[in-house]
C-alpha cells in the first residue's frame, strides 16, 4: 500500500520567489507546478495545504505596485484551482505590512495532523527554516521529511537533516560538498511550460 503524501506549502515565501525569478509579466502556473514534480519525484500528493496572505492594497498605486498586485492575484486563483488543495488566507498588519498567522498556522497544522496520523510522508515547500520545530515534531511521530524549494530560495539548515529537492529554472546551482548528497536538482528544462503570462 502506498504512503499517504502530504505537501504543506509556504504560499507566500514560494511567491516571493518565483516572482524574483520571473518578475511581473509571468507567474509560475502552480498545477502544471505540481505535476511536474509529482513526475520527477514519482510522487502523489494526496493533499496539498496552502498558506498565504495578499499584499496589503494601497490607495494609490504606482504602476509598479499595480502589476505586482495583479500577478499575485493571478497566481493565488492559478493555485486555488488546485485539486485536492487546502487554502489558507492569513492576514497583514495594517501598521508593519507585515504577515500574520501564516507561518503558525502551518507550523501547527503539520504537528496536529501528524498526530493525527493524516499523513506518512510529508513535503514542505519552504526556503524559510523557522519551521524546523514543527518538522522535527513530525519526524518525532515516524513520518518521512522532505523537502522543497526554487532554486533561489535553499534552506540550508534543513540540508543537514533532510533530502531537499531544489527546482532548478535556471542553471544547475552551486551546492556545498557537504551538502550535495542531500539537495538533489530537479532541472526545468523548458520553463516556459510551467509559466503564464499576466
Amino acid at each position: 500500500m502506498k504512503k499517504t503524501t502530504a505537501l504543506f506549502v509556504d504560499g507566500s515565501n514560494l511567491y516571493a520567489g518565483q516572482y524574483q525569478l520571473f518578475g511581473p509579466k509571468k507567474y509560475l502556473d502552480f498545477k502544471r507546478l505540481i505535476k511536474f514534480i509529482e513526475k520527477n519525484l514519482k510522487t502523489t500528493f494526496n493533499h496539498i495545504y496552502f498558506y498565504a496572505s495578499y499584499s496589503p492594497k494601497i490607495s494609490k498605486p504606482k504602476q509598479k505596485e499595480k502589476a505586482y498586485l495583479k500577478n499575485e492575484a493571478l497566481f493565488y486563483r492559478n493555485v486555488k484551482s488546485t485539486k485536492n488543495l487546502t487554502f489558507f488566507k492569513g492576514y497583514r498588519s495594517k501598521t508593519s505590512g507585515k504577515e500574520k498567522e501564516v507561518d503558525v498556522k502551518l507550523a501547527v497544522d503539520v504537528v496536529d495532523l501528524a498526530y493525527k496520523n493524516k499523513f506518512e510522508k510529508l513535503f514542505l515547500c519552504s526556503g524559510d527554516a523557522d519551521f524546523m520545530h514543527a518538522i522535527k515534531v513530525a519526524q518525532g511521530l515516524k513520518k518521512e521529511i522532505n523537502i522543497l524549494a526554487l532554486e533561489n530560495r535553499i534552506p540550508h539548515r534543513f540540508s543537514y537533516s533532510y533530502p531537499i529537492y531544489l527546482v532548478c529554472f535556471q542553471k544547475a546551482q552551486r551546492i556545498r560538498k557537504k551538502n550535495k548528497r542531500k539537495i538533489k536538482e530537479i532541472i526545468v528544462k523548458n520553463k516556459e511550460e510551467l509559466l503564464e503570462e499576466c
